[in-house]
């Protein structure tokens, strides 16, 4: 790596001359603060705490933050935090199954975003760096933070911004002892049109706080329990990139789609979550705390119908064109070739769990000097089983000829296409089962960190105190790729694998419903049953089990398995600013923070010709082929911040935010494993001195030596709260300029020997021994390129309490956000048939979020809206691909009624309006996806004490 060359910011905020550190001070110390200057800090009752609570963080934070209460999180079935995150100006999730999934941040996916518990750094059950927020229940959560502008006593990691996620310290309740619990059904309107899909959900929670001991000790504890099945009926349009033909003698040739699928999917969700926390705080100089969150989370889901392959290898007549896309046709083919109509069965299962610990010493001298120490744990297993099964229709099973078959089909835009086949895909008789396959996918992630602060208050007129501490951390990833399989998805099955016949008990037909209620019905196949009968098969011929292994058949399950490790020692200095500047008063911190990576993997290195190790697969296969290896890399990055906050009168403010900020490669893109090929390079080719060299070449499409993403960030916002009535108006103007992105990109010529890759410098092919030439072949791997760019973007803000109204109207509020993002980032794509720039994957130019709210008594309603416009993400098909997602509107409803025995019950309606998911291919005439979630209803109460 190259050495450090500080940047213009870097060199700008240095020069200041200041430092500083640590988390800011909680919004009690906060709120006393802003009193002592005679700044009402308001406080109210019901709903309206939630979103006047979140207006008080906003206001006395010390960075550009955005917060959602306990309250707000509390009174809602979002079965993640995520949900109501999404309410937040500028942020935005991709549905998963009708819910929101991983966060974007102004326009920056979950890659950018960090996320913490307790200001703690959690690890995932993938290979992300972000946190799986469906794997936090929303009731054991207290406060929710986006912090947007960072400050040097935050851990880095937040290009796009950093999520705190908080438990609850029992000892700031305000009750002496409080119990809760949560009991809530669910309802989805559209289950009745997917076979075995379970209709009715349920969630349950508990918990308890409670203060002892003269208010010195404080216990929490919960548990939250969600029952979840979903349900979605889809149509998913293929790639248009896998052909051209001239169609209809225009001389021109149109683009092919790959296919299409037309499926049910369903499955549920089961999540257990459990919190502790013990806070004693003996007397006013010590404070001791260790907090526990552990949840489970099993996901079982499928997806089943029909999916039609290979279009342009069939023969097509009649077909539509529209803009030089093939829309419709018939295609049809003698049952030979690549074109066929695949009766596919898909379970995918996830198993997740997570572990989070810590233990937390804090002293102070009761005056100055506050010194805290704090060490962590958290651990996440996340293991992932696809399994499914492919059926096509036969003349003859035995003898595996294929029957003659034909599709004819209309794509409509972003409305659900229509088609008819010419076979029948419910007949067992003439189904075979051709394909079995399973394709785990197991992940560990374990960290252990220690961290040390210190601050010191100081009385001057510029510095109200100073802060500083050391951070190290330990992280270690493992992944685990394995892989069965039974016949071909193409071609002609192996004699040994064929085509196995159906029965009755393994097989049921399954009518479509809704907008797909027009497809013909087809065999749903037990996944169960065909692994069954697939073993029963394969003990005719003395192999099997049928069982997911790595092994060197499929060398890739070897390959891509290993280890990654990254140790981090960070340590930051901070000042908080209090001083006057021409009569206006300035609060804020400026810091910087330097972080010292070191970074390395172990995995499989492909060397061939029996020159590596022995080294044993699962089914205790030997290979020679193969060498362990372990490449990284250690870097050091100075990452300053600044956060000023102008205080124009008590109502109005001006903040200012500039910052080095960092995001690491997400961490299963640092793996090392690879394979490897050799090709030929003859020199003074027909004379006596003519020789032949082995070129070594190396895939992978990932890297232990990849960099950081590395922005610089400026942040101005205005903030305006109202004295007259409670609310506020807020606008905000950013800008980002990320230096480079990560991408697979293929390195040519590579030296492998320099980067310090093991390579051979002999190998012998057929009695011949070839010296290896290692620094002319091609590298396939994921790299950080150098085009960059910025994004840019205004967000408005604007909470109205209407308790200016007359009484009847007086609990009538309004709180709502615009952004608008803008990046000159570009990608290109041919998925459309041919090359197309699309924005940055997860920006839309365009965010809308708004709740109108009433209040009277004990009765609590609101209507929410989020609004996205079109944005670039991926659709999962076949393989994952790049798609426009169309601009979608979401519809939420709630209402409850809180009685004065502490009973409230609780109503509410999500995606109101049955939003659908819909994509296309760059043009809206090329479906992708359109994905029909329907309506959750929930209803339940709440019992409070």
């Amino acid at each position: 790596m190259s050495p450090f060359k500080p940047s213009m910011l870097t060199l700008a905020l240095l020069s200041a001359g200041l430092s500083a550190n640590t988390y800011a001070a909680d919004e009690k110390v906060k709120e006393k603060e802003a009193q002592k200057d005679d700044i009402e800090v308001i406080e109210v009752k019901g709903f309206r705490t939630s979103v006047i609570k979140s207006l008080n963080a906003k206001r006395f934070n010390d960075t550009i933050s955005e917060t959602i209460s306990a309250d707000d999180l509390g009174a809602l079935p979002d079965s993640s935090i995520a949900d109501a995150l999404t309410r937040l100006p500028g942020v935005t999730a991709v549905r998963t199954g009708g819910q929101a999934s991983g966060l974007n941040i102004r326009g920056l996916d979950g890659d950018f975003v960090f996320a913490t518990l307790n200001g703690r750094e959690q690890v995932t059950t993938g290979g992300k760096r972000a946190i799986e927020f469906d794997q936090y229940p929303s009731e054991l959560i207290n406060q929710a933070a986006v912090y947007k502008s960072p400050k040097a006593s935050l851990i880095e990691g937040g290009v796009a911004g950093t999520v705190e996620l908080k438990t609850a310290d029992p000892l700031k309740s305000e009750k002496e002892h409080s119990f809760n619990i949560n009991v809530r059904g669910a309802f989805n309107d559209r289950a009745d049109e997917v076979s075995d899909a379970n209709k009715f959900g349920n969630r349950l929670s508990f918990s308890y706080q409670g203060k002892f001991l003269e208010d010195t000790l404080g216990i929490a504890a919960g548990y939250a329990h969600l029952y979840q099945p979903y349900v979605s009926s889809q149509f998913i349009g293929l790639r248009f990139n896998d052909g051209k033909r001239d169609l209809n003698g225009s001389g021109s040739e149109e683009s092919i789609s790959e296919g299409f699928e037309v499926q049910q999917k369903g499955g549920e969700d089961k999540r257990d979550g459990y919190m502790a926390a013990i806070h004693w705080q003996p007397n006013d100089n010590w404070s001791i705390k260790t907090d526990v969150f552990h949840s489970k989370f099993d996901s079982k889901n499928f997806a089943r119908g029909y999916r039609v392959k290979n279009l342009k290898d069939g023969k097509i007549t009649n077909p539509i064109i529209e803009n030089g896309s093939m829309v419709g046709g018939t295609v049809s083919s003698e049952g030979n070739g690549n074109f066929a109509v695949f009766v596919v069965n898909d379970d995918d299962t996830k198993l997740s769990d997570l572990t989070s610990g810590a233990f937390n010493v804090e002293w102070n001298d009761g005056e100055k000097l506050t010194i805290a120490a704090d060490i962590s744990y958290s651990k996440a297993d996340g293991k992932f089983v696809n399994g499914g099964t492919r059926a096509v229709l036969y003349n003859d099973i035995d003898a595996q000829i294929r029957a003659p078959e034909s599709v004819t089909y209309r794509l409509n835009g972003l409305n659900h296409a229509t088609a008819s086949f010419s076979g029948d895909y419910s007949d067992i008789n003439k189904l075979g089962l051709r394909q079995v396959g399973m394709w785990p996918y197991d992940q560990q992630n374990e960290l252990v960190a220690y961290k040390l602060d210190f601050k010191y208050e100081l009385e001057n007129d510029f510095l109200s105190s100073v802060e500083f501490g050391v951070r190290y951390s330990e992280r270690e990833f493992n992944a685990q790729r394995s892989q069965a399989g039974y016949g071909n998805e193409f071609g002609k099955n192996p004699d040994n694998q064929p085509v196995l016949r159906l029965n009755k008990d393994m097989t049921s037909v399954v009518d479509f419903g809704g907008e797909l209620s027009g497809f013909p019905s087809f065999l749903k196949i037990d996944f169960d049953k065909a692994v069954a009968l697939v073993n029963k098969q394969l003990a005719k011929t003395g192999k099997g089990p049928f069982k997911p292994t790595a092994n060197w058949g499929n060398s890739w399950t070897m390959i891509q398995s290993g280890s990654v490790n990254e140790d981090v020692l960070a340590g930051y200095v901070q000042g908080n600013l209090d001083f006057e500047l021409a009569d206006i008063k300035v609060t804020g911190n400026l810091g910087v923070r330097i972080v010292n990576t070191d970074q390395y993997s172990s995995g499989l290195q492909q060397v061939g010709f029996g020159l590596g190790e022995e080294i044993a697969d699962d089914n205790g296969v030997i290979s020679k082929d193969y060498i362990r290896n372990e490449v990284g890399q250690k870097y050091t990055d100075y990452l300053p911040s600044l956060n000023l906050n102008f205080h124009l009168t008590e109502n109005d403010q001006i903040r200012f935010a500039a910052a080095k900020v960092m995001a690491r490669p997400p961490i299963d893109k640092l793996k090392s494993g690879r394979g490897n090929w050799y090709h030929d390079k003859v020199v003074n080719k027909g004379t006596p001195q003519e020789k032949t060299y082995k070129v070594y070449n190396s895939w992978g499409n990932t890297s232990p030596l990849l960099d950081p993403f590395y922005a610089d960030q400026f942040d101005l916002s205005y903030e305006r709260y109202f004295s007259e009535s409670e609310g506020a108006f807020v606008v905000a103007l950013f800008y980002k300029n990320i230096k480079s992105f990560i991408n697979n990109f293929t390195i040519k010529p590579f030296d492998f020997e320099k980067e310090g890759f093991i390579v051979p410098d002999t190998v012998t092919d057929n009695g011949v021994t070839y010296d290896v030439i290692k620094n002319e072949g091609q590298y396939q791997t994921a790299i950080n390129n150098d085009k960059g760019g910025y994004i840019r973007g205004l967000e408005l803000a604007y909470t109205q309490i209407f308790d200016f109204l007359p009484d009847a109207l007086n609990g009538l509020g309004f709180t709502g956000s615009y952004s608008f993002s803008d990046s000159e980032v570009k990608f290109t794509t041919n998925l459309s048939g041919s090359d197309l720039d699309i924005p940055l994957p997860g920006l839309s130019k365009h965010v809308l979020n708004t709740t109108l709210f009433y209040t009277l008594d004990g009765f609590d309603t609101r209507l929410s809206m989020r609004y996205r416009s079109k944005y670039v993400s991926e659709q999962v098909a076949v393989e994952s691909q790049l798609a426009f997602f169309d601009a979608e509107t979401v519809l939420d409803y709630q209402a409850s009624y809180a009685f004065d025995n502490g009973v409230k019950l609780l109503l509410q309606v999500n995606n109101l309006t049955d939003e659908a998911n819909k994509t296309y291919f760059g043009k809206k005439h090329q479906t992708g996806t359109i994905q029909n979630f329907g309506r959750q209803f929930f209803l339940g109460f709440n019992y409070s004490l």
